[in-house]
C-alpha cells in the first residue's frame, strides 16, 4: 500500500468546494487551451473532432474522437476515428482523477461504474456508490468486462502509462467507445486542471468548464505571485525508499514546478528528467541530509512509522527538526486519498499549502488542506 501511495504521488505530483460558476452552454473551446498540450479540438461540419496527441509516454501517434450530437448525422470522417454521440449520459471512468471532473462539470450522476469504489473520496460520487447507483468493476487493468457490457455505457473514460490497450479493444468491439485521459503527462500543473475542458466536450459545457477553470488559474497564479516576493528559499527533499532504492521526482517535473513556483529550492531542481529518479540512499543522504524540508512520504503517518521502517530516516534534518509532511492528510470514507483524486484539478490549492509550509508568513489566514506536518 505504501508503494502505491508512492507510486500515485509520483505520477500527480511527477470536502472542498469547487470554484463558483453559472452553468452556461457549449461554447467553442478551440481557442482557450492555454497550458494543457495533450489535446486538440477542432469544431468541423457541427462536429467537435477532438484529438489525444501524446495517449502514453513515447507514443508516436494519438487518438481521434469525433463527437457528434444525438440528433444530427454523422459528418464524413477518416477511418481510425472513434464516432461518440454528446451529450453523454452515462459514464465509466478508470481513475480517481476523473471523479473531480464530473463534478466540478455538475455531471456526477452519469457516473454507472468504477473499478474498486474504495479508492473513490467524493462526497457525490459516494452519495451514489451508497445508493447502488456505481457498479464496482474490479480491479483497473482487470476490469470485469461482462459487467461493463451489461451497463452499456455511452462511453469509457481510461488511461495507459503503455501501448498495451489489449483491455480497451475489448471493450471498444463491445460497441463501447473508451476514450484515452493523458492528463498526468502535463508538465505544468495548471495544463493537468485544463482537462476539465477535455470531459467538458462531451457533455456540451466547454463554457461552464473554461469558468471554472480560470478561476483555479487565477487562484494558482495569485499565489505564485505571492511567493515569488521571497528572498529566501528553503532547501527541499522528497520520496521516500522502496527496497533500498530512493523514487524521487526529478526536476523538470510536475512537483519540481510546483515547488519552485512556491519559492522553494527543490535539491535535484537541476536535473533534466521529467520523470522520477531511483536513486541510493547514500546518494540522497549526501545531497540532502541537512534539508529544511522533506515534503511527501508516501503512506506514512508519523515520524515514528517512519523511523520503525528504516531507522536510517531519522539521520536527516528535516526529520530530526519535525519538518516532514504528508499530501495524505485527507482520507474519504473508505480509505481513498484525496490528494490522489482532486490534485490534478486542484494545483491551486497544492500551491497554497506548499507556501504556507515554506513561507508561512505569506499566507496567514490558509490552513493546510492536503497537506499535515508529521509528529
Amino acid at each position: 500500500m505504501r508503494f502505491y501511495f508512492l507510486l500515485c504521488y509520483l505520477l500527480i505530483f511527477c470536502g472542498c468546494e469547487s470554484p463558483s460558476s453559472n452553468q452556461s452552454s457549449s461554447g467553442r473551446l478551440s481557442d482557450s487551451i492555454k497550458y494543457a498540450s495533450g489535446f486538440t479540438v477542432k469544431y468541423v461540419d457541427g462536429a467537435k473532432l477532438v484529438e489525444v496527441l501524446n495517449p502514453y509516454p513515447g507514443a508516436t501517434s494519438g487518438y481521434r474522437y469525433l463527437l457528434v450530437q444525438r440528433d444530427k448525422p454523422v459528418p464524413a470522417h477518416s477511418a481510425g476515428v472513434r464516432v461518440i454521440r454528446i451529450p453523454v449520459k452515462q459514464i465509466v471512468c478508470t481513475s480517481t482523477t476523473h471523479i473531480p471532473l464530473l463534478d466540478y462539470l455538475e455531471e456526477t450522476d452519469a457516473l454507472i461504474g468504477f473499478p474498486t469504489l474504495d479508492y473513490i473520496s467524493s462526497k457525490k460520487a459516494r452519495k451514489r456508490i451508497e445508493d447502488g447507483k456505481v457498479i464496482d468493476l474490479g480491479i483497473d487493468k482487470g476490469m470485469d468486462i461482462e459487467r461493463l457490457a451489461i451497463l452499456k455505457p455511452d462511453m469509457v473514460m481510461g488511461y495507459t502509462m503503455t501501448a498495451d490497450i489489449g483491455q480497451f479493444k475489448k471493450i471498444e468491439e463491445m460497441g463501447i467507445p473508451v476514450v484515452i485521459n493523458a492528463e498526468y503527462l502535463e508538465k505544468h500543473p495548471l495544463g493537468r486542471a485544463e482537462w476539465i475542458k477535455f470531459l467538458a466536450l462531451f457533455f456540451n459545457k466547454e463554457q461552464f468548464a473554461d469558468s471554472i477553470f480560470k478561476e483555479i488559474e487565477a487562484r494558482y497564479l495569485s499565489t505564485q505571485k505571492v511567493a515569488k516576493t521571497v528572498t529566501t528559499k528553503p532547501t527541499v527533499l522528497s520520496g521516500i525508499l522502496y527496497r533500498d532504492t530512493w523514487f524521487l521526482p526529478g526536476g523538470k517535473n510536475y512537483a519540481a514546478r510546483l515547488l519552485q513556483d512556491a519559492g522553494c529550492r527543490y535539491l535535484w531542481e537541476h536535473d533534466s528528467s521529467t520523470g522520477f529518479l531511483e536513486l541510493s540512499f547514500e546518494s540522497v543522504y549526501e545531497r540532502a541530509h541537512q534539508a529544511d524540508l522533506w515534503i511527501g512520504v508516501a503512506s506514512f503517518t508519523s515520524l515514528n512509522e517512519m523511523a520503525a521502517a528504516d531507522s536510517r530516516y531519522t539521520k536527516f534534518g528535516a526529520f530530526i527538526n519535525k519538518k516532514v509532511f504528508t499530501y495524505n492528510a485527507r482520507k474519504g470514507p473508505t480509505g481513498g486519498s484525496e490528494f490522489l483524486e482532486l490534485g490534478y484539478l486542484r494545483p491551486d490549492i497544492i500551491l497554497r499549502d506548499l507556501v504556507k509550509i515554506a513561507h508561512p508568513e505569506l499566507l496567514p489566514d490558509h490552513e493546510l488542506y492536503f497537506h499535515a506536518q508529521l509528529n
